[in-house]
């Protein structure tokens, strides 16, 4: 059963979370257009390895399932993200002077950078999974988040949806429980979170090379949208990270595990 959530007050947004287990804190960010159980019901993730030995904070972002957002694109930019993140990581409360662990896919995965780049002294390590495109891979694909963006805008999500294909994104993801899932933003904020990841991307490399934390990095095979090249272009830029990739359900469902222990 899924606990109740709870409400945060952070940076003019109501942000919903709630936490599974016991023990040191870890934060859980999710996907855009995703909340924060939605991944794992399609069977994309499993952290119970996870919440077996700490506290998973499981939250849903600004402008995603039950939190609250504005239509402004900037609100929904990696950085904006990354402050939220840092406020509620002050509204949970973790032990005082304790740092926190940070996992998170995708668009979690940039928010975890952007907030660590602002306050490395909260952050102990950090778990990224399936890195979103960014840099040289980011700027050829902004025309289709723009675009979603407008026919959200012109026709509503349901057109949106439409258009999704019923196929595993990787072949990592053959034995997920499903393939296509539900969009968690409304119709008026969904065209904001679009045109706000337009124009968004990570630091250069020289200010990623700053994060010392040691670092996680899993990654999926045949996913144009967190494509493995992203993957290697953080191990790299990252002076403390390791890289895992998975190509088949067998390799995908290790990820719990790998997790767990490397936060252990």
């Amino acid at each position: 059963m899924t606990p109740p959530f709870q409400y945060a007050d952070v940076r003019g947004a109501r942000l919903a979370y709630n936490s599974t287990g016991t023990g040191s804190p870890v934060i859980w960010a999710h996907g855009m257009n995703s909340a924060a159980y939605t991944q794992e019901s399609a069977g994309q993730f499993d952290w119970r390895p996870v919440s077996a030995e700490h506290r998973l904070i499981r939250y849903d972002a600004r402008g995603h399932g039950r939190s609250s957002g504005g239509t402004d694109p900037r609100e929904y930019t990696w950085y904006e993200l990354g402050q939220d993140l840092l406020g509620l990581i002050e509204a949970v409360q973790p032990p005082v002077g304790a740092r926190v662990d940070a996992m998170g896919s995708s668009m979690g995965s940039a928010t975890i950078l952007s907030a660590v780049l602002t306050r490395r002294d909260r952050f102990r390590r950090l778990v990224l999974c399936n890195p979103p495109t960014f840099w040289e891979t980011r700027r050829p694909t902004n025309g289709v988040r723009m675009g979603s963006a407008q026919l959200v805008q012109d026709q509503g999500i349901a057109a949106l949806a439409k258009l999704s294909v019923d196929v595993p994104a990787s072949p990592a993801l053959a034995d997920g429980k499903r393939n296509i899932t539900p969009i968690m933003c409304t119709r008026e904020v969904l065209p904001a979170v679009f045109r706000g990841a337009a124009q968004t991307d990570l630091p250069p490399r020289e200010q990623l090379a700053t994060i010392i934390q040691p670092t996680l990095i899993l990654s999926w095979t045949g996913d144009p949208t967190h494509p493995v090249s992203s993957g290697e272009l953080l191990a790299e830029a990252l002076p403390n990270a390791e890289l895992h990739v998975a190509d088949n359900p067998a390799d995908h469902a290790t990820w719990g595990k790998l997790a767990a222990d490397f936060l252990r």
